[in-house]
């Protein structure tokens, strides 16, 4: 996801993070799904039957969370994406469900005033400016609406293969850092930053794990669909570390792939 009127970006190349044009086809096919547990443990936090919840995604990329939502059966669903790539590529997965996409990003969504009860942002809230965004979310949740900030990292210490493959990054460029990483970054201080926002209160944390079984293929597009690698690695180095992968993956099957579904939940302040 990425808007370059409202975000910082920086250059490597051609690349800049959060930029996910040309790499939407891999992103759609291959990214895992979150973690169906907090899906509904987060469906449970309204004082509302589910079928009467209007919900909103914001950054919704090609709509894996969108559709997850969508399929726990609130009323209605929008996915609002900045990204024309990301966003051509999610209307076409969200043909056979009811979801309306719309062009616009975290900090001008293009919504009317309480307009949704629930308000999302799946993998992409590192993204956004949190005081234009939490500002603009409160603007339209309705009261005891709840604004998500969620993330899905993988847990590779379960998994010696995976142990390795993230070590090789290391080899590439020694102070490379996972910038949309569910594990760093804004997650660390996120809890505190809600809790003393003007907009929202009520802080509650979920996480879970799940195991998702990949085909090598998948498990190698899942790694193409990366944005920040990308940029900081530069075109060749990618290239090299793909065939890395590419060449630790010969004749393995599936791929035992753990997540870790991370999930901040606050209501709108009255």
């Amino acid at each position: 996801m990425t808007d370059p009127k409202t975000r910082k970006t920086m250059n490597v190349g051609n690349l800049k993070f959060g930029d996910f044009t040309g790499l939407a086809s891999d992103y759609s096919n291959n990214r895992p799904d979150y973690c169906p547990s907090i899906l509904s443990a987060l469906l449970g936090m309204f004082d509302k039957p589910i079928g009467d919840i209007d919900f909103v995604d914001v950054g919704a990329g090609t709509g894996i969370w969108t559709r997850m939502v969508n399929s726990g059966g609130v009323r209605s669903s929008v996915a609002i994406e900045p990204n024309d790539d990301m966003r051509k590529h999610g209307i076409l997965d969200s043909s056979e469900v009811s979801i309306k996409w719309i062009d616009g990003n975290a900090e001008k969504t293009g919504l009317p005033d309480e307009s949704c009860d629930w308000l999302t942002m799946a993998s992409s809230f590192h993204w956004a400016d949190f005081g234009l965004a939490t500002k603009e979310f409160h603007r339209v949740l309705r009261k005891g609406g709840r604004f998500t900030a969620l993330w899905n990292p993988r847990v590779i210490e379960v998994n010696p293969l995976l142990i390795e493959i993230e070590k090789y990054l290391k080899t590439l460029r020694a102070d490379i850092k996972r910038v949309s990483s569910g594990l760093s970054g804004i997650t660390d201080t996120l809890t505190a930053k809600l809790r003393a926002s003007a907009y929202f209160e009520d802080v509650v944390y979920l996480e879970g794990l799940h195991v998702i079984k990949m085909s090598s293929e998948r498990y190698l597009g899942a790694w193409r669909s990366v944005n920040d690698l990308r940029v900081q690695l530069g075109a060749e180095k990618f290239d090299t570390f793909l065939r890395y992968v590419e060449r630790r993956l010969d004749g393995l099957d599936v791929i035992e792939a753990t997540y870790l579904t991370r999930a901040w939940s606050a209501l709108k302040k009255d």
